[in-house]
This record gives C-alpha cells, sequence and structure tokens, in this order.
C-alpha cells in the first residue's frame, strides 16, 4: 500500500516526541477534528473507566495506549457516527490484510494487532507505515456512517 506520513495534528497541537497515541492520530486524521478536541475525550473516557481485574484504573491521558474494547469507546465512536466492521473472529484466521484490494475504499479507522491505522482510498495515513510488507492482519475497521450507505 502506499503511505503518507500524517500525524493528525499532533505537532501542531504542541506535543513532541513518540507516544502510543496511535488511536487519538486515527481519530483525528478521519473525522479532521482537532487532535486536542480528540485527546481530551478519550484522556477523559481512560480516566473514567473502572479497574477491572485484569487493568487499573487509568490516569486522564490518552498516550499510552486506549482500550478499544471498552464500552465508553465504543459508545464514543458511535457518537462521532463510526460504524465497526469486523474482518476477523475467533478461531477464523487472517482474512483481510493491510495490503491493497482488501480494503474498501473511503475513510478507515482500521484495527491491527496493538495498533490502529487509517487507510484513506487506498493510502495509509500514520506516522510509520505498519503494513509488514502485507502481511499486517486487520481485525476490523470503523467507517463514518455517511460512507457506508
Amino acid at each position: 500500500m502506499q503511505f503518507n506520513y500524517n500525524d493528525g495534528g499532533r505537532a501542531e497541537a504542541g506535543y513532541k516526541g513518540h507516544t502510543g497515541d496511535c488511536v487519538c492520530r486515527s481519530i483525528a486524521i478521519v473525522t479532521g477534528l482537532p487532535y486536542q478536541q480528540v485527546y481530551e475525550a478519550l484522556a477523559s473516557g481512560n480516566a473514567m473507566q473502572r479497574k477491572s481485574k485484569r487493568t487499573a484504573k487509568r490516569s486522564k491521558s490518552a498516550a499510552n495506549g486506549i482500550n478499544t474494547g471498552r464500552k465508553w469507546f465504543k459508545e464514543y465512536m458511535k457518537s462521532l457516527g463510526f460504524v465497526w466492521t469486523p474482518t476477523m473472529t475467533i478461531g477464523s484466521g487472517c482474512k483481510v490484510h493491510l495490503v491493497d484490494g482488501e480494503l474498501p475504499m473511503g475513510r478507515l479507522v482500521v484495527s491491527v494487532s496493538k495498533h490502529s491505522t487509517v487507510v484513506i482510498d487506498g493510502v495509509i495515513n500514520d506516522t510509520y507505515n505498519p503494513d509488514r510488507d502485507g502481511q499486517r492482519c486487520v481485525y476490523g475497521y470503523y467507517t463514518l456512517k455517511s460512507e457506508t450507505l
């Protein structure tokens, strides 16, 4: 796949260096919302996340990863107008890869192992190319409702 460097407005918002904010960057790129606005919404959700057996209560930050399986995150994505399309189920094996022709056209927030990235009309928009030479498995992707009709 083609690759385009895009930090989603992170540098413009005054952030420096590298961190685990791929979910925040991806949402900012696809929606066009300011990075800081998305960051604050995700940080707030992260801070409100209750402690479970496997996860401690998180701090008010979106820089060290977001648990995209949490209910609050799914509700946030739905509020922005996103629809989730799974491409893999437990035991099914990998059917869709981060490669040309296997994803639909449009603006997608794509979930791959331990990372979220953006594919816009077949072009990866991220701070690095995560395609692993076409071998990276796609777990699913979010599209905006207006693009799914």
